[in-house]
């Protein structure tokens, strides 16, 4: 009639240890996304980001003039 000894300590750790083995498996579920989902957002931000990109104005206008241009004239050559 001898009774199993347990380690208290370790008993302790390994409730723990499946407390926060069940918690994660809730948060990958909650949380979690598939390798597809991200890679559809990650191709969906590159998209935006290009599409800003080309609507970003450049160092010239319409008219092919650099905007710092002054219309061509030297301040040295004003007459």
């Amino acid at each position: 009639m001898s009774a199993d000894i347990v380690n208290l300590n370790k008993a302790r750790k390994a409730r723990k240890r499946g407390a926060a083995e069940s918690q994660a498996g809730e948060n990958r579920i909650r949380f979690g996304r598939t390798k597809a989902e991200r890679d559809a957002d990650a191709a969906g931000e590159r998209d935006r980001n290009q599409q800003l990109d080309n609507a970003r104005r450049s160092a010239t206008d319409n008219s092919g003039k650099a905007e710092d241009d002054d219309g061509g004239l030297d301040p040295g050559s004003v007459s």
